[in-house]
């Protein structure tokens, strides 16, 4: 008979064994978790109505998850945003702008992947769509490959920490406790800090480059600046006023608490199909009138919004009128140029490839969770969570040494494993003893312990967030470092992409270094209300037509359901109680 205390650190070597032996990650987690189970049941650590909570977990809490239908919608608007140009005008006009100078062409392409990163939220799409366009310049102008390799993959993972980034909603939905959570709007807003702070190293890192050794980094030659004054300004606000209108649908709504973040998503991904739409060749005058109108309406509306108390009982009749014509009209434009999205040959195949993708995508993510799902049961109905917070309380060093552990850990995780699968299996292990270690931290800063609670999950999911950005980039297993390899020219050795990841790589870990130390990075956008009350928080909208009283999204509840059955320290009345040596 395995003892009790003995199990989960073999289910934990077993789902390592499953994978090593290339199972699949989703069969791997299902199989261990029944397996285990099963095992479970004979020795008599729990009975059978405890396996009750696994498909009542998987339709109460992942299949019922609305947070969880963001995915698809990011990554539909980052396969449509892939192929409509908008990277390359941006490139193109940057690298007008930036490239009299030394190292211009690496400093567009770190500013245009954080422009791109806010609005696709995807790495491969970045990555190849950055390099596909810009090497090829950077080598025809001297640029040395160890350098342009690696700014390239860098500022393509770069989206992997920008919001509205796919690992930060994941990481959202993960990052739950039974007293506090981490939600979207929180982690959005922490990652701001962090980002901001990794492109500033970026561009510092090119400078001191330029400096040291300037036959990396030429300038290009004059001939290449076509562009000068005003027509250069206005290349440059062609491709940046759309990217601005589309991070504002996304992250502006979200953030003024008019949307969800899956709403705010849906509004992402129809963005996209317009951006489309007006920037192809076969956008015609009529449908720029359209257009135009459409927008003068949206504009319209929003100034409404502003002057008068639009959700007030007091608002008289014609002006709700007025309001709902206008909208109507902003409507009747949308639909209009989804239509001609239809019908335009080019984006009908564009659209059905993202919807190709974006489903492969999300079924990954969904028999993941499924049996990260079934995992996780069995795992804390044989004390799972006790053995973890009993392994990294015991750590020397306080909350100092358990950061250090748990990055050195995901680090070296994140060479044989994708982002998704580190998030479904490690992340909930880790949440409660990071909330239990890293809380007293923040309390003097946050004000109370249970806005403190939450904040430090934020703080914990950001900083895994910048380091498992590394997964994409290390040497030879990173996926950004693939999608290059893919793309480059013949040319271009692999040796030097490899060599020309790792002083980014380095950046990248300088970055989780100083989120580790300085949690202010990530912690000094929240407050009490974005941080959370203790409980799962949602978006919170002041509504005076409710009365003056909140309203906040459903809550999200990660414990399985409240069942009739017994659990791994209770029987089921009339059970005689366990012999000495079973639980």
């Amino acid at each position: 008979m395995i003892p009790l205390e003995m199990m989960p650190p073999l289910m934990f070597g077993g789902l390592v064994v499953f994978m090593l032996v290339g199972f699949p990650v989703a069969f791997s987690l299902l199989a261990v978790g029944l397996a285990f189970g099963a095992m479970s049941i004979e020795m008599g650590y729990f009975n059978v109505a405890f396996m009750q909570a696994v498909p009542q977990r998987i339709f109460g809490s992942v299949l019922a998850n609305d947070l969880l239908l963001a995915i698809p919608f990011f990554t539909f608007m980052g396969a449509i945003l892939e192929k409509c140009r908008l990277a390359e005008d941006m490139l193109d006009s940057m690298g007008q702008l930036f490239g009299k100078m030394r190292g211009g062409l690496g400093y567009s392409v770190i500013i245009v992947g954080f422009i791109l990163g806010a609005i696709t939220g995807t790495v491969a799409a970045q990555v190849i769509a950055m390099a596909m366009i810009s090497l090829p310049v950077m080598m025809r102008y001297g640029y040395h490959m160890r350098y342009a390799t690696g700014v390239l993959a860098a500022s393509g993972t770069i989206t992997q920490l920008v919001p509205p980034s796919l690992v930060l909603v994941v990481l959202a939905d993960q990052l739950k406790t039974q007293t506090a959570s981490a939600d979207v709007g929180s982690m959005y807003l922490g990652a701001w800090g962090p980002s901001l702070v990794q492109i500033a190293l970026f561009a510092l890192y090119t400078f001191v480059l330029s400096r040291l050794k300037p036959d990396w980094l030429p300038a290009a030659p004059r001939d290449a600046n076509s562009l000068s004054g005003w027509p250069l300004w206005k290349q440059c606000l062609r491709g940046i006023v759309p990217a601005a209108v589309l991070i504002f649908m996304v992250l502006g709504t979200m953030m003024a608490g008019i949307a969800t973040p899956t709403e705010s998503g849906a509004m992402g991904a129809l963005g996209a199909v317009i951006l489309a739409v007006i920037r192809h060749p076969a956008f015609t005058g009529r449908d720029k009138i359209v257009f135009r109108i459409g927008m003068t309406a949206l504009v319209v509306a929003g100034a409404m919004h502003l002057v008068f108390d639009v959700e007030g009982k007091s608002m008289a009749a014609p002006i709700k009128l007025v309001l709902q014509a206008v909208l109507a009209v902003v409507y009747v434009m949308v639909v209009y140029l989804v239509i001609r999205a239809s019908r335009i040959k080019e984006l009908r195949d564009l659209i059905v490839l993202s919807y190709q993708s974006t489903m492969r995508l999300t079924a990954m993510v969904v028999f993941i969770l499924i049996g990260s799902t079934c995992f996780s049961v069995v795992f804390q109905g044989v004390d799972g969570g006790r053995w973890v917070e009993h392994l990294f309380e015991g750590i020397p060093g306080g909350w100092i040494g358990f950061l250090l552990v748990v990055n050195l850990f995901v680090f070296f995780l994140a060479f044989f494993l994708d982002f998704f699968e580190i998030a479904f299996i490690v992340v909930p292990m880790l949440a409660p003893v990071a909330q239990k270690v890293l809380t007293p931290v923040l309390l003097a800063s946050m004000g109370t312990p249970e806005a403190a609670a939450s904040a430090a999950l934020v703080w914990f999911g950001v900083m895994l967030c910048v380091n498992m950005q590394t997964s994409f980039m290390h040497p030879p297993f990173g996926f950004a470092l693939f999608y290059l390899r893919g793309v480059a020219p013949k040319e271009v050795k692999s040796s030097d992409i490899y060599w020309g990841a790792l002083p980014w790589v380095g950046l990248q870990l300088v970055m989780v270094l100083l989120v580790a130390v300085f949690p202010s990075t990530v912690t000094a956008f929240l407050d009490k209300g974005t941080a959370g009350d203790g409980t799962p928080p949602g978006l919170v909208i002041d509504q005076e037509s409710m009365g003056n009283e909140q309203w906040t999204q459903p809550e999200q509840n990660d414990e399985p359901p409240q069942l009739d059955f017994g659990t791994p320290d209770e029987k089921p009345a009339g059970e005689k109680p366990a012999e000495p040596g079973k639980k």
